[in-house]
């Protein structure tokens, strides 16, 4: 039974695996404690919201379609995380993206999809990208810290999006601020149309082949951070910066690296939102996911396996508790945003509450049995 580190340390499956459930069964306690207070049974608000989730197809289709959302900005955050860095400017990084991607669903969306589609993509990959390198930047070669910047980039990002649907990119003779509808060539396929186009009947959702994306994303990025010379430099960076600069790695270059990356994987965000179900530019479509990915990456232990996990649990809370707050008033939406701030509190602000005694329990064991 050892751990990452030998015989004295926990095993990885205590750190990795118990330790979130734990704060996972914590929140769900308190949540349903609340919830009797209000004169609800907490069992069966939890029936209905495992049953709004995954109980039938297109609850299942809803569930996933937030889950991408979650991967993307989980993935964001947790390359920050091992460089050291904490990124809160998913938001701001994925409202960009999103502008990337409706640059080219207005203005190339009469081009074939096969060729608009990877270019959103890029697109809203290179946008998110850029408005993360710049506090990137700042960081390595100002100092400015990389919490502030990010935090007042998100600020900036709403109010760039406000100018840009009021002024110029809203459509002519209408109030809302929103864009024209894309041509269909810049909407990315829904998965129930693809299953439709052989046979098969899944439900109609949000779902759209932003999962695939997303699929690819986690492969790619267990391989960019554990398989390459990049991805050791910026885990070495993380881990300890002097040590790093010792063994010739630059640290500066490695947080404008990680921070590109994060801000590359939030803009997909936009690709999910904007090409894949809105098939608009339109504003607050981030929803809060830059926010929620935080706790998603401190749940998931920013390993893309954790993050998956993570992710899906989010998108239960999402789309169940959508359901939860329609089929028991007593319920409401605020409710069930108190749920999903139990979860992030616990998986987050108090993450390491009781991590040290559980992870000691299991080293002594670990430790007594190497003996």
């Amino acid at each position: 039974m050892k751990g990452f580190g030998g015989p004295t340390q926990a095993p990885a499956w205590v750190t990795h695996g118990l330790v979130p459930f734990i704060n996972l069964g914590l929140a769900l306690l308190i949540a349903g404690i609340i919830i009797a207070l209000i004169g609800e049974n907490p069992f069966e608000a939890l029936r209905l919201l495992v049953l709004g989730a995954v109980g039938y197809p297109e609850a299942i289709g809803y569930t996933l379609y937030y889950t991408t959302n979650f991967v993307f900005t989980g993935l964001a955050v947790a390359i920050a995380f091992h460089c050291g860095l904490f990124n809160i400017g998913g938001e701001g990084q994925a409202y960009l993206g999103g502008l990337g991607a409706g640059l080219i669903g207005l203005y190339l969306g009469h081009w074939p999809a096969p060729v608009v589609i990877p270019l959103a993509i890029a697109c809203a990959m290179a946008f998110g990208a850029f408005w993360a390198f710049i506090p990137g930047w700042l960081q390595a070669k100002r100092g400015s810290h990389i919490v502030i910047t990010t935090i007042m980039f998100n600020f900036l990002a709403a109010a760039l999006m406000t100018y840009l649907l009021v002024e110029i990119f809203i459509k002519p003779g209408q109030q809302a601020a929103e864009s024209r509808t894309f041509e269909t060539g810049a909407w990315l396929p829904f998965v129930h149309d693809v299953f439709a186009a052989f046979g098969a009947n899944i439900g109609r959702s949000s779902l759209n082949l932003s999962i695939v994306v997303a699929a690819v994303c986690l492969v790619l990025f267990w391989f960019f951070v554990w398989r390459t010379r990049w991805g050791y430099e910026i885990r070495a960076v993380g881990h300890n910066e002097s040590a790093a600069i010792y063994g010739g790695i630059s640290p500066a270059r490695s947080i404008m690296l990680a921070m590109a990356i994060s801000g590359g994987l939030a803009g997909l965000v936009g690709v999910n939102e904007i090409i894949g179900v809105h098939h608009r530019l339109l504003l607050e479509f981030t929803a809060g996911y830059g926010f929620v990915g935080i706790a998603v990456a401190l749940m998931g232990r920013n390993h893309p396996v954790g993050i998956v996990l993570a992710a899906l649990l989010f998108g239960v809370l999402y789309q169940g508790g959508s359901e939860l707050a329609f089929d028991m008033p007593n319920v409401t939406r605020d409710m069930v945003v108190v749920l999903q701030g139990l979860v992030i509190l616990f998986s987050g602000a108090l993450e390491h509450m009781f991590r040290g005694r559980i992870e000691s329990l299991f080293a002594r064991r670990a430790r007594a049995v190497a003996a």
